[in-house]
């Protein structure tokens, strides 16, 4: 199986839980520009065509796999009728949030199970999977 640039399904998961806070803020970032794109009813390939890239580049932006600078931030602000500061809105929080993850919660076979499952999954259902777990949060 194919777990991206880690040796593991271990170690992909341990890099998930810790890390800079700078990724933190680039998943917030990612995940406030997919949620406006969404409530909008817009495509990526729309909001593709409106700021200039291809709607790949948009699914890289979304996932946070590819750094949004600050040039395409502002662009893809005004496609989205937000002002810039819209994706920052929440950031104050994810300091106070903290990470209740743990290495030795790996070792919990149900959440290996689960990681296994959901890497499995097309990007529709594992969309659906965190809407579920968000719901419930």
């Amino acid at each position: 199986m194919w777990y991206g640039p880690f040796r593991s399904l271990r170690e992909s998961v341990l890099c998930l839980t810790r890390g800079p806070r700078l990724n933190d803020i680039n998943m917030h970032i990612a995940r406030r520009l997919r949620r406006r794109r969404r409530l909008l009813g817009m495509t990526q390939q729309e909001l593709g065509k409106r700021v200039g890239v291809r709607f790949q580049q948009i699914q890289k932006y979304e996932s946070a796999a590819n750094r949004i600078n600050a040039e395409m931030l502002w662009k893809l602000s005004r496609a989205l009728g937000v002002p810039v500061g819209y994706f920052y809105e929440g950031c104050d929080n994810l300091e106070s949030e903290g990470d209740d993850i743990s290495p030795t919660v790996l070792r919990e076979p149900e959440l290996v199970r689960l990681i296994k499952g959901y890497r499995q999954l097309d990007e529709p259902r594992r969309l659906r999977i965190v809407e579920l777990v968000d719901a419930m949060n």
